[in-house]
């Protein structure tokens, strides 16, 4: 039979102490608090990935700067994604993985590889004036937007 845990409130929170080992204070639902030897306080969730079935855990982040109730909404979204057989650790990297994608191709940074290329194309003189060009009219708009995929006339991805 599941053991019942009784929830965790602010003011217990607040009062935890570090003690000479790790220790956690549960809040039940695969979640819980371990408190460090340091006095840090990290929010962690056990669970069990769908496709394999091993136990699983993932960080929160520590309280104070993630709530109470903000660790028990991050639990929630997790038992939705286990619930529709998501792993919420591989979610979260593929999010992570994606956003730093899109951040790493801003248009700053594609014009800066199109300026390398064309550079042997052309003469010096040329190319000092396009970059300055680019530099004057369009980083300042355009350099930190992330590159978007375009759909050209025929349907096909512009890479």
């Amino acid at each position: 039979m599941a053991r019942t845990t009784t929830p965790l409130t602010n003011t217990e929170i607040k009062a935890a102490k570090a003690k000479d080992k790790e220790h956690t204070l549960q809040d039940g639902g695969g979640l819980y608090l371990l408190i460090k030897p340091s006095g840090v306080k990290i929010w962690r969730f056990n669970y069990y990935r769908p496709d394999t079935k091993t136990r699983a855990l993932i960080s929160f982040g520590a309280y104070p700067s993630i709530s109470l109730a903000d660790a028990r909404q991050l639990r929630e979204n997790a038992k939705s994604l286990l619930a529709k057989n998501f792993d919420p650790q591989n979610h979260q990297r593929e999010l992570t993985e994606a956003e730093t994608a899109m951040n790493s191709h801003t248009f700053a940074k594609v014009a800066e590889a199109w300026m390398q290329i064309k550079k042997s194309e052309i003469s010096a003189d040329y190319a000092k004036d396009v970059w300055r060009s680019i530099e004057k009219d369009l980083l300042p708009t355009l350099g930190n937007l992330p590159r978007q995929p375009d759909q050209s006339k025929d349907g096909n991805q512009c890479a």
